[in-house]
C-alpha cells in the first residue's frame, strides 16, 4: 500500500520479522482479553460508586479508563499493522 503521505512504498518485512509479529500479537491479544475484564469490572464498581455518590464519578477509575482505552488503541493498531509501535510494557505508557 502506497503512503499518501510520502507516495513511496513502504519497505517489505522481513520474513523473521512477521513471525515475531505474530508471536507479539498473540501475546497482545491475550493482554486485550485481560484488559476486556477490566474494563468490565471497573464499569462495574464506576457504576456502583456514581450510584452511592449521586452520580458523581471516582476519578481514579475515570482515569484508569482513560489509559486503559489509549493502551488498547496503541495495541490495535500494532496488530492491524497500522503502527510498528508496540504498547506498554515494551514502550512507555503515554
Amino acid at each position: 500500500m502506497v503512503d499518501p503521505n510520502t507516495m513511496e512504498e513502504p519497505p517489505e518485512p522481513e520474513a523473521d520479522g512477521l513471525w515475531w509479529r505474530l508471536l507479539w500479537s498473540v501475546i497482545m491479544w491475550a493482554l486485550i482479553s485481560l484488559a476486556g475484564s477490566l474494563l468490565a469490572a471497573s464499569t462495574v464498581v464506576q457504576f456502583i460508586i456514581m450510584v452511592v455518590n449521586k452520580g458523581k464519578p471516582n476519578a481514579e477509575i475515570a482515569w484508569f479508563g482513560q489509559g486503559l482505552g489509549s493502551w488498547l488503541a496503541k495495541a490495535a493498531r500494532y496488530q492491524t499493522a497500522a503502527s510498528e509501535d508496540k504498547p506498554w510494557p515494551w514502550s512507555p505508557m503515554q
